[in-house]
């Protein structure tokens, strides 16, 4: 029995996070099993690495530590909590997945995209999303709402000139691969996100089901 792997990207306050939890509660409804995870993190060992990779320091990150560290997360969320859910036929909502290691590191950082490719496929083999659900919203709007959240993180942090970059990986790989990419306006109020949401549901249960 093989589950069901989604994952949910965006730009820093695209509500990923709010909308994991509704897209969960209305499959638990349907009674299907649902894993809510998140990246970099998902076990104590991979939310240790996140700590290091979100916490602002005096010492500057390369570019290169922080691809490594984001993989290093990955093969033990991997091994520890998604493929084990997976197998055993669950619904695996993911909060960020390689999708933002090409945005941020990628284009964010910029690094080879090549290298980034060589790790995913080192790291993941043949597993990938079977649905990606891209929140995008313009940059501005998503970091003010970054901001009310409280004190911002080392990527948070970031200019506008960074994750406009971040917006445009986003949307090029969803136009690149509709078949697995379903884009949403997270700029919209919160219950029109939901509504389209709800109008993605009744794919999502036939493909849970099987």
């Amino acid at each position: 029995m093989t589950g069901l792997f989604i994952t949910l990207e965006g730009p820093e306050g695209a509500g990923k996070s709010t909308n994991r939890e509704y897209l969960a509660e209305r499959l638990r409804d349907a009674g299907i099993e649902v894993l809510l995870t998140r990246e970099p993190g998902g076990t104590p060992l991979a939310e240790r690495i996140r700590e290091v990779l979100l916490t602002p320091g005096e010492e500057v990150m390369n570019a290169d530590t922080e691809l490594l560290l984001v993989f290093a997360a990955r093969a033990q969320h991997l091994a520890a909590v998604i493929r084990p859910a997976l197998a055993r036929g669950a619904v695996v909502l993911c909060d960020r997945f390689t999708d933002s290691t090409y945005a941020y590191q990628g284009a964010g950082r910029g690094l080879s995209l090549e290298r980034i490719a060589a790790l995913e496929d080192f790291v993941q083999g043949a597993l990938r999303p079977d649905l990606t659900l891209v929140f995008d919203l313009p940059v501005e709007v998503g970091l003010a709402r970054a901001s009310a959240r409280g004190r911002l993180d080392r990527f948070e942090q970031e200019g506008q000139a960074f994750f406009q970059k971040v917006r445009e990986a986003f949307l090029k790989r969803a136009e690149a691969a509709p078949q697995r990419y379903f884009l949403v306006d997270a700029a919209q109020p919160l219950v029109q996100v939901q509504q389209s949401l709800d109008a993605l549901l009744p794919q999502l249960l036939e493909r849970a089901r099987g």
